[in-house]
């Protein structure tokens, strides 16, 4: 049963996990190979194209591009306009609530010869976006947002519109700013490089070489060559590793537990949750490992652990974004607890996240130092049952679900719905294999 309209979801402890689990295709691929497929000539199948509602919106805003997309089952065909095949939407883009829909868009919306209008719902419309907004700029795009760098963010695309390849330092680490960067670049004559300070996930460097554009990587260093020819490709898109982690993290944390989570995607550029967890302990074995459409895949099998904590490196911390939530979560039922810094991007995504954590770990009765950046959490606590404000963020709701599996009494998660962003049946799939 679905949790539109439900206005709370009941999860009471656990004594044991048992069952396998399969994940939606992941986000940060499928927003990427969509994008590259619109723009790429002759059709793509994107097989287990993710079905979160983010990746719908990328979908929405290309149709509204003029890009032809037909689902059927599992596969999604878009047919490609080519480069220069785009057409100017007949209204404004509408992101929903995917800031990875935004930006990346952005570094397509850059080149085209049409004005343009990208923006979102209220949680998207507060999120900034100068990190994207300035190094399109540089390149030669007509570029402005709403006051503060917020969105929506228009451009102002003409006959004219020539985009420049650029040499750009990333300021701080961002996959998201690398990508629409990159793929602005698509537009420019000659190459583009993007240079990061910490090595982020490189997905759009697999799919942009999956399609055919010219790639070169050195060190974190990356070039494009512009106006290259894309081609429409049969690819693959593994199960999401950032969904897999609360089931990873539950299957860590309750008793009595024994999981198999089937075709994750193991990227080397997104393991480091699982390099961090069973550093600490935690007992996570890795099977039938293969590559398909460039991508690492396989099936993680997951058991109880008493796991140590620990204070996580701030060089880990990038590629940790998405799973900070849940580990400071887990990180109240370790020996040590856990805390991090070097996390303020938190502050900015669906919910200001460091603060959603400390509120909803203070509610069940845990103790939390929260920093400007990051948090520390002690240790060996004993979580009861509480009301969560999931703050309507996909992240919080689900990390709380994990939660409420190892707390005493009954916990009820307000806005559950939110879950739908990144993984629609979360809730289902965790009722099947709790006893």
């Amino acid at each position: 049963m679905g949790l539109f309209g439900s206005k709370s979801k009941k999860v009471t402890a656990a004594r044991k996990l048992t069952g396998s689990v399969r994940f939606p295709g992941d986000k940060s691929i499928s927003h990427r190979y969509a994008t590259l497929a619109a723009i790429a000539e002759g059709p793509s199948e994107i097989h287990y194209y993710s079905t979160s509602a983010d990746c719908a919106s990328t979908l929405a805003c290309l149709q509204k591009l003029g890009v032809k997309i037909e689902r059927k089952e599992d596969v999604i065909t878009i047919h490609g306009t080519g480069l220069a095949g785009l057409r100017a939407p007949g209204g404004n883009l509408d992101a929903g609530n995917s800031g990875s829909t935004m930006r990346m868009l952005s570094g397509i919306l850059a080149g085209q010869p049409f004005r343009s209008v990208i923006g979102g719902d209220a949680s998207l419309s507060r999120r900034p976006m100068k990190r994207v907004v300035e190094p399109l700029g540089r390149m030669g795009a007509r570029i402005s947002t709403a006051e503060g760098g917020l969105p929506p963010i228009t451009f102002e695309g003409g006959p004219d519109t020539r985009l420049q390849p650029i040499r750009y330092e990333l300021p701080v680490a961002s996959a998201q700013v690398k990508t629409a960067v990159l793929f602005a670049g698509l537009f420019a004559e000659g190459a583009t490089e993007v240079v990061e300070p910490l090595r982020t996930r490189d997905h759009t460097e697999i799919a942009l070489e999956q399609m055919g554009a010219e790639i070169g990587r050195h060190g974190k260093t990356t070039r494009v060559q512009g106006r290259p020819r894309l081609t429409g490709q049969k690819v693959y898109v593994p199960g999401d590793l950032s969904s897999a982690a609360f089931f990873v993290a539950a299957g860590l944390l309750v008793p009595d537990a024994n999981l198999v989570m089937q075709n994750v995607g193991l990227n080397p550029t997104r393991t480091a949750i699982l390099d961090v967890l069973v550093s600490m302990g935690g007992r996570i074995k890795i099977l039938n490992v293969e590559t398909i459409s460039g991508e690492l895949l396989g099936d993680l099998h997951v058991e109880t652990s008493r796991l140590t904590g620990g204070e996580i490196p701030a060089e880990f911390v990038p590629g940790l974004i998405d799973e900070l939530p849940v580990l400071a979560v887990l990180g109240s039922q370790t020996e040590q607890g856990i805390s991090f810094r070097g996390a303020a991007e938190l502050r900015v995504k669906e919910s200001d996240r460091l603060a959603a954590v400390a509120e909803n770990l203070r509610r069940m009765g845990a103790e939390v130092e929260e920093f400007p950046d990051g948090l520390r959490v002690p240790g060996n606590q004993k979580l009861r049952g509480a009301e969560i404000d999931s703050h309507g963020d996909h992240r919080i709701a689900m990390a709380f679900a994990v939660a409420a599996l190892v707390a005493e009494g009954s916990t009820v998660i307000q806005d559950p719905a939110c879950v739908e962003i990144s993984f629609p049946g979360f809730f289902e799939q965790l009722d099947r294999i709790v006893e």
